[in-house]
């Protein structure tokens, strides 16, 4: 039995037989499993189980790739009706219903998938047969030792980062890296632990900013803005506020938390502002694939929690933003770093029309962009364009899209995902591969748990990717109707 680090010396070679035209039969497990903090993991609660299945549309891979057997791991299976959808999105259905295989270890306590499957020797050894000495790799939703261990059981790598290299993805450590690569950050501390550390380094952004109405506090481990919590320091008027009052108001849990290391920066404002992100693929030679920029769609009490997302990144910062995520990329792959990551920032224009970008945070994961990056890439193939910030199919035309993971309400409870499918197929919004445009729908396993799913709305401008977003949206509250 080899070791994880031996087994990641195989990672090149799937991930070459992993691309069209390889002519290499090889196998991808999918493996959502989100191995996060204990407080995560509760603040998610039952969504997990559709937050796995929203990255079913990486079995769209099927339609793109000619030799790939595609197996996806879940808590519980998708619905017989979802499966049919994806499989009737591309144009080789037949190859999707051949080579794609939907494994469910129907466990639904709040663990990570890793865990459940490894209680699950019966299903180890399936996948042990099915790769059957085969090129394979494993696509984590996020390493740790607990998804090592299933490598290690299933003899096969992982497509993501030793997971001792975990902390270079934390908020301090990003601001460290920043720093030491010259890429503008949002001026605040690093490595606060403790009320009396946030005080001192409010009080410090108060002196050195005196401009900014608020500064951020960000758990070092934490991740969709979940440890995010915005501080005022100056109201309109430009007044003192109680930073202290706001301070103590801070849950039990959030300080617990913060003692195991956090971040506080200044919130970036302007006449306009945004969050854009960058995604990057770091691969074992070193290399470093910039794979798109989006704008993030933030919500929430303090608007720091990730809802979507826009593609592309406005063009006047998204060569920029490509720039600035290569260079992190670099020196992440320089220190062994390997898989999906994300760059997020903040983008402000001031009066003159200005914008400046900032970075905030690395992110070794894949996260809210990967799923609906993945629909694009495998039901219009192309290739993104890092200088010009756009996605260019393979017959010259761009596309762009428009995606949410929370089309939310409460009455729409039980409503049958094939109501949705039915809704949005008869109102003309369907995804048409003929076109390469449409709305694909996500995690409508949801609809059992809260009444919430996802939609990605592709089409050839922002605009009119915009107007199939709305129209789609108008379907399903339609259909629950």
């Amino acid at each position: 039995m080899r070791n994880f680090n031996e087994l990641q010396a195989d990672l090149g070679a799937a991930l070459t037989a992993n691309s069209p035209g390889s002519g290499r039969s090889h196998v991808v497990i999918a493996l959502p499993s989100f191995s996060v903090s204990e407080t995560l993991m509760s603040h998610y609660g039952e969504r997990i189980q559709a937050l796995e299945h929203r990255y079913l549309v990486s079995s769209l891979m099927t339609h793109r790739l000619q030799d790939v057997d595609y197996v996806y791991l879940s808590s519980r299976a998708p619905a017989p009706e979802v499966i049919d959808y994806y499989r009737a999105l591309g144009p080789r259905e037949g190859a999707f219903q051949a080579r794609t295989w939907f494994v469910a270890v129907d466990d639904l306590t709040p663990r990570c998938m890793a865990d459940k499957l490894l209680d699950r020797p019966d299903l180890v050894e399936w996948l042990r047969e099915f790769v059957d000495g085969r090129p394979a790799l494993i696509e984590p939703w996020n390493v740790t030792e607990h998804e090592v261990a299933v490598a290690e059981r299933l003899q096969v790598p992982l497509n993501g980062m030793d997971p001792s290299l975990r902390h270079l993805g934390y908020k301090s450590a990003g601001r460290r890296l920043f720093r030491r690569a010259g890429i503008p950050m949002p001026y605040g501390w690093e490595d606060v632990h403790s009320i009396d550390d946030l005080l001192e380094a409010i009080t410090d952004v108060q002196v050195a900013r005196p401009d900014a109405v608020g500064v951020v506090v960000k758990h070092d481990d934490s991740g969709a803005g979940d440890g995010n919590v915005v501080i005022a320091i100056r109201d309109s008027s430009r007044d003192a506020v109680d930073v202290r009052r706001q301070l103590r108001e801070l849950p039990g849990w959030y300080l617990r938390d913060l003692r195991r290391g956090g971040v506080v920066e200044e919130l970036v404002t302007g006449a306009d502002s945004r969050s854009p992100s960058a995604q990057i693929d770091l691969l074992p030679d070193g290399s470093v694939i910039v794979l798109a920029t989006h704008e993030q769609l933030l919500g929430g009490e303090n608007g720091q929690v990730f809802l979507g997302c826009r593609f592309p990144a406005d063009a006047v910062y998204a060569g920029q933003l490509a720039r600035q995520a290569r260079a992190v990329g670099e020196r992440l792959a320089a220190a062994g770093v390997t898989g999906r990551a994300s760059i997020d920032f903040a983008a402000a224009r001031d009066g003159s029309g200005r914008w400046d970008v900032y970075a905030l945070e690395v992110n070794l994961r894949k996260g809210g962009t990967t799923h609906p990056y993945a629909a694009l890439r495998n039901l219009v193939p192309g290739r993104y364009d890092p200088g010009a910030g756009t996605w260019v199919a393979r017959d010259g035309s761009p596309r762009a899209y428009v995606c949410t993971d929370n089309l939310l309400d409460p009455s729409w409870i039980g409503l049958e995902p094939s109501a949705v499918i039915d809704a949005v197929t008869t109102g003309g919004c369907r995804f048409d591969h003929r076109t390469g445009t449409g709305v694909v729908l996500h995690m409508l396993s949801g609809l059992g748990i809260d009444g919430r799913i996802g939609l990605t709305a592709s089409a050839g401008t922002p605009d009119l990717a915009q107007a199939l977003f709305g129209r789609a949206c108008e379907l399903v509250a339609g259909a629950a109707a």
